[in-house]
């Protein structure tokens, strides 16, 4: 970068060129979404054999292909955007000096120098001559330059070296922009194959972050999302950005779009799906690299006058180095697993297309993952799932709100339903240390309420959904705590296998009254055991919980069919069908267990 190429630097080539590339993002999405939710989804639901699964198959790869393009392609164009906006500066300061240094007759060579006439008169009477500056970017130089000006009898030497001063800093802003950005662009060149590798994502994982790092400067100029804002201010951000400001933020911080409740579904699914991808890419390949546990795991030996089985030494070793990162990463990975098979699921069973609305595997990981547009549905359902969950376990969570998702799509009349399976909180992970306890219910209900005005917020349909909450076991005890800590946005509530939820009363759920509903199967232990920890206290008792008479919820039938704790969405259940009525908005066709028979019991 010197002087002659940032005069004839032109941004909006650049800007025009990353216009070409968001295209290109938009036509690889769109590709995407439709063999994925139309071609896809059409023929695994019309045909089956052979045939359809060897198609589908490679469908999918294709598919890998556009999703692959389109967030290349779009890290792409948010990089030339940022270039140019970071030249575009750089090149105003460059004219203003070169504009100056024109209006005062002064000359400016290619290397910056600028050269100034003679001016005006010594004492002697001969006029000072003329000279030439060199701009410099040292403090120590310009305190000297500044030294030697007061000494110059020519004036227009101070102005000279102002002016190459400036004409230096434009260069060096010019030229480290160029140096950021150069290798970053160098680097989203792509492999010259139609194959997406896990190795391919984790290279795209690394590619997003060193786009960036780069261009954090360019977000920081972009409307920032509200510090702390509730969902409307999030879509009102949202809303108020243009398609490169989109573009950029979802190229740049897909991890914090995704997050955002308020934002419309297919954006959170947009930029959550790159996450998974990315993730999964790096997680696979990290994998990889790890040295597989050795298969003599155990060993036996005697202590005292009983054998006993323990880890062999190579093990513990093994254990010690690399168990705990091993562990997290095939948990999280079966989990990934999970979520992939439902979005190959679109279309079987005349399953919708599903949406992921919140993915991150740190920790004992989240997803949040919809059934269906929860934007245009007219009935929601968001179930929280109990103790144990994590992004390991969640294909079986996911499998139960499919489950709904056709009961209550059964029921509704015709209209759109979406069911969503919400492990937006830490859930306790041991039945005996950590479930009795409340803490995880009350740290995890802000964002479940969050969540739930969220889906207010991003609803385009003509009237208000009706909303049901569902939860199972601990899953309760967190919608009661939401519903204790603030404004549930609900109209109804599931309760299945409760331990409690924190109130005495169905009353205080913050839903219309006879909106309360209860399962609890035979053999379940929980609601007992649990309501010790969980349960309500008024003046009607102390441990109160829903499957309680007293408490006021409506007692759903499960059949004889459902047993235990883990039964409630079993396909063709009572329990199940009764559930589908409820978010279909038809609590008038719920079976109710028969009021209990106070006569016979103090008989």
């Amino acid at each position: 970068m010197d002087i002659e190429a940032l005069k004839t630097f032109k941004p909006h080539e650049f800007e025009e060129a990353a216009t070409g590339y968001r295209s290109a993002s938009d036509m690889a999405s769109q590709a995407k979404d439709a063999l994925e939710q139309r071609i896809t989804a059409q023929m695994q639901k019309a045909l089956k054999g052979k045939a359809l699964d060897a198609a589908v198959t490679q469908l999918r790869e294709v598919a890998k292909d556009f999703h692959y393009v389109q967030v290349e392609c779009g890290l792409v164009g948010t990089a030339l955007n940022a270039f140019a906006a970071d030249v575009r500066p750089a090149q105003k300061k460059l004219e203003q000096a070169l504009s100056e240094a024109a209006e005062r007759k002064f000359t400016v060579g290619a290397d910056g120098s600028v050269s100034y006439p003679a001016a005006g008169e010594n004492p002697g009477g001969s006029p000072p001559g003329p000279g030439s500056a060199s701009g410099t970017l040292s403090e120590q130089a310009r305190a000297i330059q500044r030294q030697a000006g007061n000494f110059d009898p020519n004036p227009n030497y101070a102005l000279a070296q102002d002016i190459a001063n400036r004409i230096a800093e434009a260069v060096r802003e010019a030229t480290e922009a160029d140096q950021k950005w150069a290798p970053q662009l160098r680097a989203l060149k792509a492999d010259d194959d139609l194959v997406v590798s896990d190795e391919d994502w984790a290279d795209v994982a690394k590619d997003a972050q060193g786009v960036s790092g780069a261009g954090r400067h360019y977000l920081d100029s972009l409307p920032q999302p509200p510090k702390d804002g509730s969902p409307q201010a999030n879509a009102d951000w949202w809303k108020g950005l243009d398609a490169d400001q989109r573009a950029a933020w979802v190229s740049l911080r897909p991890d914090a779009v995704g997050g955002l409740d308020g934002l419309p579904a297919t954006t959170r699914d947009e930029a959550n799906r790159a996450v998974f991808d990315e993730k999964r890419g790096t997680y696979r390949t990290t994998l990889n690299g790890i040295p597989k546990p050795p298969a003599n795991e155990w060993t036996w030996i005697t202590a005292g006058m009983y054998p006993s089985k323990v880890h062999t030494d190579e093990w513990m070793e093994w254990d010690k180095k690399y168990g705990d990162e091993y562990r997290h990463l095939e948990t999280s990975l079966h989990g990934m697993e999970s979520i992939q098979k439902r979005f190959d699921s679109t279309g079987l069973n005349d399953l919708p297309e599903a949406y992921l609305l919140g993915f991150s595997p740190e920790g004992n990981g989240r997803a949040i993952v919809a059934n269906g547009n929860p934007d245009t549905a007219v009935h929601q359902a968001v179930y929280v799932p109990g103790t144990t969950s994590n992004l390991g376990s969640i294909g079986g969570d996911i499998g139960r709100m499919e489950n709904v998702w056709r009961t209550a799509t059964d029921a509704a009349d015709g209209k759109p339903v979406s069911t969503i399976t919400w492990l937006g909180y830490d859930a306790p992970q041991d039945i005996v240390k950590d479930s009795p306890f409340s803490h995880y219910a009350n740290d995890g209900a802000p964002a479940f309420n969050r969540f739930m005005d969220g889906l207010d917020a991003s609803h385009t349909g003509d009237s208000e959904p009706h909303r049901t909450a569902i939860g199972h076991s601990y899953g309760t005890t967190l919608i009661g705590s939401a519903a204790r800590q603030g404004d549930l946005n609900a109209d109804d509530i599931i309760t299945a296998g409760s331990p409690g939820v924190q109130v005495p009363k169905a009353e205080q759920l913050d839903v219309p009254k006879g909106h309360v509903w209860n399962q609890e199967a035979d053999g379940d232990p929980v609601p007992d055991i649990g309501r010790f920890g969980h349960g309500g206290t008024d003046w009607d008792g102390p441990w109160r919980i829903p499957s309680d008479e007293v408490f006021g919820a409506n007692q759903m039938t499960t059949g004889s069919n459902v047993s235990g704790h883990s039964e409630y969405w079993k396909e063709g259940s009572e329990s199940l069908r009764n559930q589908g009525q409820v978010v279909a908005g038809h609590g008038e066709n719920v079976t109710l267990k028969p009021p209990p028979n106070h006569w016979d019991h103090m008989r």
